[in-house]
């Protein structure tokens, strides 16, 4: 199973993407985790340390490696055939959380015809990993829209838009989930997180119903989940934790979900 997780900036879209890794990662599947943001804190939610997580080069930053996989000996000249299996073999770093990471930075212009050099090798190397490969795939988009008119979501099995209460929220959400439904992405999910009031889950249940999107699920407001952003520890130190509990029953709908290319199970990817 391929998700990508977005939604406005503050509504906890990195935290919902770090659960769902572990979600899979501790039910045996092999994991890959993508950290599409342009300021990339994902690798923290899953077990590295600030200084392990900031010392990763990103690879669109990864000036060597993209001009090994793109030179022809030609100036303004790009190679636009190459394999990426090696990046992945030897780009993606183990996290504590049990899935292994990879920290793509900011994706420009994806979509848009754009040569250059650094958006042709990301832009091969997210088709691929969405595509090509059989693990279970998280990808945790930029915050906001700008991606989606780069088409770095192309491919992948759900859209989950994270989402709270907040109008100004649920109208990115909104956006988001017309844009992704066009694109065609078979499944758009919405996730309601930091729910604390039953008039907060009235708020999600109606956008919901408003917009017809499938609410996959909600997060009560936890605040452990707030003393872990503060001390920087991982989700793995939320187990049990109702926030957590719940992003656990998220991950067990998104696996059972019958209307999954028309199936009754789907599978997120190879078993370690």
């Amino acid at each position: 199973m391929k998700i990508a997780v977005a939604g406005k900036g503050g509504v906890g879209k990195t935290f919902v993407a770090a659960g769902l890794v572990w979600s899979f990662a501790r039910r045996g599947f092999l994991t890959i985790a993508v950290d599409a943001d342009p300021t990339p804190n994902l690798g923290v939610s899953l077990g590295l340390t600030i200084r392990e997580a900031s010392s990763i080069l990103p690879i669109s930053e990864n000036a060597a490696l993209i001009e090994s996989k793109t030179r022809t000996g030609f100036p303004g000249v790009y190679s636009l055939t190459f394999s990426v299996d090696d990046i992945i073999r030897d780009y993606t770093v183990p996290t504590p959380s049990g899935a292994r990471l990879l920290v793509m930075g900011t994706v420009k212009s994806m979509g848009s015809g754009c040569t250059c050099a650094a958006n042709t090798v990301l832009r091969t190397l997210i088709r691929h990993l969405i595509i090509d490969r059989d693990e279970a795939l998280v990808l945790d988009m930029e915050a906001g829209l700008e991606h989606l008119g780069r088409g770095t979501a192309e491919g992948v099995d759900v859209m989950l838009v994270v989402t709270d209460a907040n109008a100004k929220s649920l109208e990115t959400a909104r956006v988001i989930s017309l844009m992704t439904a066009d694109s065609g992405v078979p499944n758009v999910f919405l996730a309601g997180n930091r729910i604390g009031s039953e008039d907060e889950m009235r708020i999600i249940s109606a956008f919901a119903r408003e917009t017809e999107s499938r609410l996959i699920g909600t997060i009560p407001y936890d605040p452990a989940v707030m003393k872990a952003g503060i001390s920087a520890d991982p989700v793995m130190a939320l187990e049990g934790t109702p926030a957590m509990n719940a992003i656990g029953l998220m991950t067990e709908s998104l696996m059972t979900g019958s209307d999954l290319h028309g199936k009754t199970e789907t599978s997120p990817g190879g078993r370690k």
